[in-house]
């Protein structure tokens, strides 16, 4: 994996404990990835899972290529044994974990408004920064449109100097009236281009849903949609907060074990394998960042991928790398104008080439 020397983004909240899924065989990839680009402390894991803390904000969250979904951690604690009590004991169980520390449950939740509040302030700076270049551009454009017309008038003054002064004066006020209409158009399109950034939950009662995920004994004992209710009901008695399934403010994730029993609230809602600048999926994008990083990649390297498909580990790898020369060839025509597409949806066009070809053949 390429080395981290970028400055580390600071969060409102130091030392945060998180965790991540991560797809059957990425864990060591991950665990590698927590300590190196968030310089993450307490980093452990059980199968399809790495927890973690950190004090990074939200932008260098969203940087871990290997994770499939970012929680905030509630609570991590042993499983619940369904061999020797009835269901009503098992539910009590349950119960507990909202009931016992409800504290905890109200610190977590701070920690999420606070760094979506912080990520959202970011994004209205940048958004801010954005526009501030799109004012300047409009406004060095006008300067120059400006110029042109002045030395317009000019010339033509030059060449008919027998015209007379009204002439002169209408063609001025002409003009005028022109570079006024212009200056009114781009306050127009400033205006339009301002957008407001909101927090989720200002203003509005907090309402949630629970995600349930169950395996070995416990799922043999209890539907998803058991400990759903029962763990709804009890967040609905402890702190009033309404459930709504469609559309909920928050999101309460719970996964059920016979190793662990883990509670947290995702980050975001898009899982971070979702990448933003794929746009068809082929291999999964976080397999696809692990077979690239397998390679070692470095600035001023040669990377031939000959079986490149839709293009996923050359996009994961010049994305991460980008000061390579990467090439793709590939024997199908609909999966070169796949991988193209993406290619020009990540603007990646000209760091990636493209060959039709077959490793077997000749290219």
């Amino acid at each position: 994996m390429a080395a981290v020397t970028e400055d580390l983004h600071f969060g409102p909240a130091a030392g945060t404990r998180f965790f991540c899924t991560a797809s059957r065989g990425l864990e060591p990839f991950l665990l590698r990835e927590v300590r190196t680009r968030l310089r993450a402390t307490q980093v452990e894991y059980i199968s399809g899972k790495v927890f973690f803390t950190t004090c990074c904000d939200l932008n260098m969250l969203k940087r871990l290529k290997s994770a499939e979904r970012l929680f905030l951690l509630i609570k991590k604690q042993f499983p619940f044994n369904v061999s020797s009590v009835s269901k009503g004991q098992i539910f009590n169980e349950m119960e507990k974990l909202i009931n016992d520390d409800p504290e905890n449950w109200l610190n977590t939740l701070s920690i999420w408004k606070n760094l979506l509040e912080f990520d959202a302030k970011e994004e209205e700076l940048s958004q801010k920064d954005v526009n501030s270049l799109k004012r300047k551009v409009g406004e060095d454009d006008n300067t120059i449109a400006k110029k042109v017309k002045t030395e317009q008038v000019q010339e033509i003054h030059e060449n008919k100097e027998c015209q007379r002064e009204k002439q002169t004066e209408e063609t001025l006020e002409q003009g005028n009236c022109i570079t006024q209409r212009e200056e009114l158009q781009e306050e127009e399109l400033q205006n339009d281009a301002v957008e407001a950034v909101d927090t989720p939950t200002k203003g509005k009662h907090l309402t949630f849903r629970v995600s349930c995920r169950c395996s070995g004994a416990i799922a043999k004992t209890f539907t998803t949609q058991e400990i759903g209710r029962v763990i709804g009901i009890a967040l609905k008695k402890q702190f009033g907060w309404k459930v709504d399934l469609r559309n909920p403010n928050l999101e309460i994730f719970i996964h059920l074990s016979d190793i662990y029993s883990v509670v947290g609230i995702p980050v975001f809602r898009v899982p971070l394998a979702s990448r933003a600048y794929i746009k068809t999926a082929g291999l999964r994008s976080t397999i696809a960042w692990a077979m690239a990083s397998l390679a070692e990649i470095k600035a001023g390297a040669f990377v031939l991928d000959p079986m490149c498909g839709l293009g996923t580990i050359l996009l994961e790898a010049a994305k991460e790398w980008p000061d390579v020369y990467y090439v793709g060839a590939d024997v199908s025509d609909s999966q070169l104008l796949g991988a193209s597409d993406n290619l020009k949806a990540a603007g990646l066009k000209d760091k990636i080439e493209l060959l039709k070809g077959s490793v077997i053949g000749k290219i």
